[in-house]
């Protein structure tokens, strides 16, 4: 765990805090588009790197799956635990970047940088630099700017007509969700810890009470804020519930979130992109102030491919 100063490593707590003891979660520094002039959509040029841990990663993860885009771009994975050096990619090392560590894919892009060494990362294999930190720019840059080497077609994920709601949903559910479960578990007063735990589990409610109505979150037509979500929602009760002591209620507890997240599991593709062990591995073996002993749960069980009931409600083709 640890940031770069000024190109240098420095391993320290990677949890930033403010003064009460809650977690404040660092900003991203790259954030280039494919599309610019230095940055023309080719296939084979961009790579990702990204850990089967990470929520934020496993959203480019899934639009890349959705889209077909494996061939396009080239993925690196780095390994579970998260410790003294930060990530560590997989396998002794990433062949494309070079690096062993992403501090050092970091360095390269700019020697000077200071910061979170995070994933995921898109970088550029001809200008050899990182174009985007930022997966909410990521996921966009995947939903729209590779359409011409995709091999499978799947309706806009950020249609004009839904963005204002896309976004407004989006919102909520990143900062009361998505970075919820991490302000709750990395807080370090009660204070701090039970005033975020309300605010998650008042924004799992308003999800639930959404999703018993219509299909999606924005209604009949799936986009990225239900994938967004997702991320978070298929964590949660194998490490957040636990881990976190976000334990109000599991996911399965919730009647319609708990059929959503099974519905969007089984959409072709996005089983392959998620990795139970390795993410609980990382968590309970990464978070030592919270975990010291470094000891991983053996369950719960939980059963992704059992049927669910979200056909109830239509879809976009009726």
């Amino acid at each position: 765990m640890g940031i770069m100063v000024q190109g240098k490593w420095q391993q320290q707590d990677f949890a930033g805090r403010n003064s009460k003891g809650s977690y404040v979660r660092a900003n991203t520094a790259f954030h280039h588009s494919i599309g610019d002039a230095d940055f023309p959509a080719e296939a084979g040029r961009y790579h990702l790197i990204v850990a089967h841990a990470c929520p934020w990663a496993h959203r480019t993860l899934i639009v890349r799956a959705l889209k077909g885009l494996e061939a396009v771009i080239s993925v690196a994975y780095v390994e579970p635990l998260m410790l003294e050096n930060g990530w560590e990619l997989m396998a002794g090392g990433d062949p494309v970047t070079g690096a062993k560590y992403t501090h050092q894919i970091y360095a390269q892009a700019a020697p000077d940088y200071s910061g979170r060494c995070s994933v995921p990362v898109l970088w550029d294999k001809k200008a050899r630099t990182i174009v985007n930190n930022e997966s909410s720019e990521i996921i966009r840059m995947l939903n729209s700017a590779f359409d011409g080497f995709a091999t499978k077609q799947i309706p806009d994920l950020y249609p004009e007509h839904l963005r204002a709601e896309i976004d407004a949903v989006n919102d909520v559910v990143y900062n009361n969700i998505n970075n919820g479960v991490y302000k709750a578990g990395f807080a370090t007063t009660q204070e701090a810890y039970e005033g975020v735990f309300a605010v998650l589990f008042q924004a799992l409610d308003e999800m639930e009470a959404r999703l018993g109505g219509q299909r999606y979150l924005t209604g009949p037509r799936i986009t990225e804020a239900d994938w967004r979500l997702f991320a978070t929602l298929v964590r949660f009760d194998a490490v957040y519930v636990g881990h976190f002591k976000c334990n109000r209620q599991r996911i399965e507890d919730f009647p319609n979130l708990s059929n959503y997240l099974r519905e969007l599991y089984q959409w072709p593709g996005i089983a392959g992109t998620v990795d139970i062990p390795r993410t609980k591995q990382h968590y309970y073996g990464s978070h030592t102030a919270i975990n010291p002993f470094g000891i991983v749960p053996m369950g719960p069980e939980l059963d992704f491919d059992s049927p669910h009931d979200r056909g109830r409600l239509p879809d976009e083709n009726g």
